[in-house]
């Protein structure tokens, strides 16, 4: 029977997917990813040359449209608003995905960084696309104001899972739901004060 290779090599990234978030690129072993897998642990490198291209491949799987996946930009601050809520759904249903970004930060190095290809051209085209789209749904507003709010979009979004034990101290009984409804309304009001900022003096 022909072994199904894009089929491989996709049980190998959700494995990979679940082992990194779970342990980090330095926890990760690669016998518990092909474990969790289903198959040798020496496919890995056959795929994926070692556990570095297997993380970058990763997150170039899983990162590349994490932006595009809580959909269009609405104008307005309301709009703005309700991206950042669809980006909180959009890590609510797939929680590792902040974990991920938290572990490449930890431990991608700047020359992992730099070679990182396709992968991280891709991801920067995305953000400056997302950043764009903000920045049209916000008359007046200056290019720095909405990468800085595409920034603080990701950030607060991505906090509620990376940081949860200092959520659990801070708002011990704040929920899910609650913590999406506050992230909408301060994400809204961001958006209004980044265009009064820029508006011209009345009188």
């Amino acid at each position: 029977m022909a072994w199904d290779t894009a089929a491989t090599r996709q049980r190998l990234l959700d494995a990979g997917a679940r082992q990194f978030a779970a342990h980090g690129l330095a926890g990760a072993r690669m016998d518990a990813i092909g474990r969790d897998a289903g198959v040798n642990k020496e496919r890995v490198y056959q795929y994926f040359g070692n556990k570095d291209g297997l993380f970058a491949a990763v997150l170039e799987d899983r990162l590349t449209l994490l932006l595009q996946a809580a959909g269009t930009v609405g104008n307005g601050p309301l709009g703005v608003g309700a991206y950042a809520g669809a980006l909180c759904d959009h890590f609510a249903a797939q929680p590792d995905l902040a974990r991920l970004l938290a572990w490449e930060s930890l431990e991608s190095s700047d020359s992992q960084e730099r070679e990182g290809g396709t992968g991280n051209h891709s991801r920067a085209a995305t953000c400056a696309a997302q950043s764009h789209a903000i920045y049209s749904a916000l008359p007046g507003i200056t290019r720095d104001d909405a990468t800085q709010l595409l920034l603080s979009i990701v950030a607060l979004c991505a906090s509620w899972w990376t940081l949860a034990r200092v959520g659990a101290m801070i708002a011990p009984e704040l929920g899910t739901e609650a913590r999406r409804s506050a992230l909408v309304t301060q994400v809204t009001a961001l958006a209004a004060d980044a265009i009064a900022r820029t508006s011209p003096p009345q009188g």
